[in-house]
């Protein structure tokens, strides 16, 4: 599905930069941007993906809280690698992309995802201790696995179908 580029000002400057030319003539920028994205990214989902199975009853005998102290960490640390590799890609065609209904629902997706682990984080992770050697995790908690879980994959999903969309 082609889309019309945008004509937005800060997107054509980004694009026409000259790190949006290097990411797309040098051999080895973008794929080099693209495996760090992926790594990040990977680490990321399946840090949080772990998480998130625990606090939903899989592997009841693991506390849930060391289980996140040791998790968490790791899920951010492959944000912090994937969300500056993200750009770098995305700087290389940003009025396309831009406009990609595909991108557009993996930003939101990660909007999602980051909102709901800084409420997870607010609200069920302050008493995890407690409830975290329980067998069940709290209604809360689990909801916000779940919409981890969803929000999570859909940015994963969202980002492979760019190229499709």
């Amino acid at each position: 599905m082609e889309h019309a580029p945008s004509t937005h000002p800060l997107l054509v400057a980004l694009e026409q930069s000259s790190l949006g030319a290097a990411m797309r003539q040098s051999l080895y920028l973008y794929p080099g941007a693209e495996i760090l994205h992926i790594l990040g990214f990977v680490l990321l989902v399946g840090s949080i993906i772990g998480f998130d199975l625990r606090v939903l009853g899989i592997s009841r005998g693991v506390a849930a809280g060391a289980f996140g102290r040791h998790n968490v960490p790791l899920a951010m640390v492959g944000f912090f690698v994937a969300a500056p590799a993200g750009f770098l890609l995305f700087s290389a065609e940003a009025t396309s992309i831009a406009v990609n209904t595909a991108f557009r629902f993996k930003l939101i997706c990660i909007a999602v995802g980051l909102a709901n682990a800084a409420l997870f984080h607010l609200g069920p992770w302050r008493s995890i201790d407690v409830w975290g050697r329980t067998a069940d995790a709290p209604l809360a908690a689990k909801a916000g696995a779940v919409v981890s879980l969803l929000a999570w994959t859909g940015a994963v999903i969202g980002g492979r179908l760019i190229a499709y969309l």
